[in-house]
């Protein structure tokens, strides 16, 4: 269940018009939006790799490093990789197994075959362990190489029927409108297609948890577009506070 895109659009203009502190439109929103999802998204790893540092709960539904992994898992996806001959290396895939067009952001796991796992080593390694039979990879044992979002994999009689596990990044947000009678922006709730349906919408991403959060950071860069240092500096607090809570 995704974040509405018109319930948080809705909730900033109402936060600023009760204020008095002036207006967002529907293109400084979908920009602001974008980077804000953007900035939570990010910080899912961090937040992710500092609660494997620490104990965690048996309590279901308590655990933060499982509850981190579950809103990660979102834009966990995988798809086959497509060989580049004769340059010899295999490219990321642009459209998952799901038949999405995704963009790349980090590479989890790699398989040969539906049932070997790539070893990934690094380049010392990769070119290394090639110069002995003790330790050159085999079709039981491959290794790779990932540079420049490109993969080079050992033994080279592979060329094909390797899959990575990835997170993909989020798609950006987008607050759909028609323009009414009077001028004034409708809200277009169907979903955006860049040729069929330019005027739709595309929802946040993100966990429903989220919602607040994504709130008061669309407030914060607000407060930076209309140029009112007090909405900066109170919804900063307001997130500096929530992210404290959270680590406590």
């Amino acid at each position: 269940m995704a974040i509405n895109v018109n319930s948080v659009y809705r909730t900033v203009l109402l936060i600023l018009n009760k204020e008095q502190r002036g207006y967002m439109t529907p293109d400084e929103f979908n920009k602001t939006a974008t980077q804000v999802q953007l900035d939570i998204f990010e910080k899912y790893f961090d937040d992710l790799n500092q609660q494997l540092r620490v104990m965690q709960t048996d309590t279901d539904y308590a655990d933060r490093q499982m509850n981190i992994d579950e809103k990660i898992a979102i834009f966990k996806t995988f798809g086959d990789c497509n060989y580049i001959d004769p340059q010899g290396y295999f490219t990321l895939p642009t459209v998952d197994y799901y038949g999405n067009t995704v963009e790349f952001y980090r590479l989890g796991t790699a398989v040969y075959n539906e049932e070997v796992e790539l070893q990934r080593l690094d380049r010392n390694d990769f070119y290394y362990a090639e110069k002995s039979k003790l330790t050159r990879a085999s079709l039981q044992f491959p290794t790779y190489l990932y540079e420049n979002e490109l993969l080079f994999v050992r033994p080279k009689a592979i060329t094909s029927r390797v899959t990575v596990n990835y997170v993909r990044k989020p798609i950006p947000v987008r607050w759909g409108y028609e323009t009414g009678p009077q001028g004034q922006y409708v809200y277009n709730s169907t979903a955006y297609e860049p040729s069929l349906n330019p005027t739709g919408s595309t929802q946040f991403e993100l966990h429903p948890s989220e919602q607040s959060e994504v709130v008061l950071k669309i407030l914060m860069y607000a407060g930076i577009i209309i140029r009112d240092p007090q909405i900066v500096q109170a919804a900063a607090q307001e997130v500096a506070m929530n992210e404290q809570n959270e680590k406590i």
